[in-house]
C-alpha cells in the first residue's frame, strides 16, 4: 500500500510518501488512520483530528468506512479552499 501525504500532514509525518504493509486488521480508512496514528508522534500529531483530513483511495475521495486493500494508493491531505 502506498501512502501519500500532502501539505502540513507531510511536514508533521516527515515524508511525502511511503510504502506500508498494515496488519490484516486494517480493512477500511478509519482503521488505517488509527494504525497510522500509532506509528509515532509525527503521525499522531498529523492525524490527531481525523475529521479534518481528507482521504482519497486510488485518486477518488473516500469516507471512513471505505475499504482499503494491499496495492491501493492512499492520499491524505487537509481540506483545500479555492479562491
Amino acid at each position: 500500500m502506498k501512502i501519500l501525504y500532502f501539505a502540513w500532514l507531510r511536514q508533521r509525518v516527515g515524508c511525502a510518501e511511503e510504502s506500508v504493509e498494515p496488519p490484516a486488521s486494517v480493512t477500511d480508512v478509519a482503521s488505517l488512520v488509527e494504525w497510522l496514528r500509532g506509528r509515532g508522534p509525527g503521525y499522531a500529531a498529523a492525524l490527531a483530528d481525523p475529521s479534518i483530513v481528507r482521504i482519497a483511495i486510488n485518486q477518488a475521495f473516500a469516507r471512513a468506512d471505505a475499504p482499503v486493500r494491499p496495492g491501493d494508493e492512499i492520499a491524505l491531505f487537509p481540506p483545500v479552499t479555492g479562491g
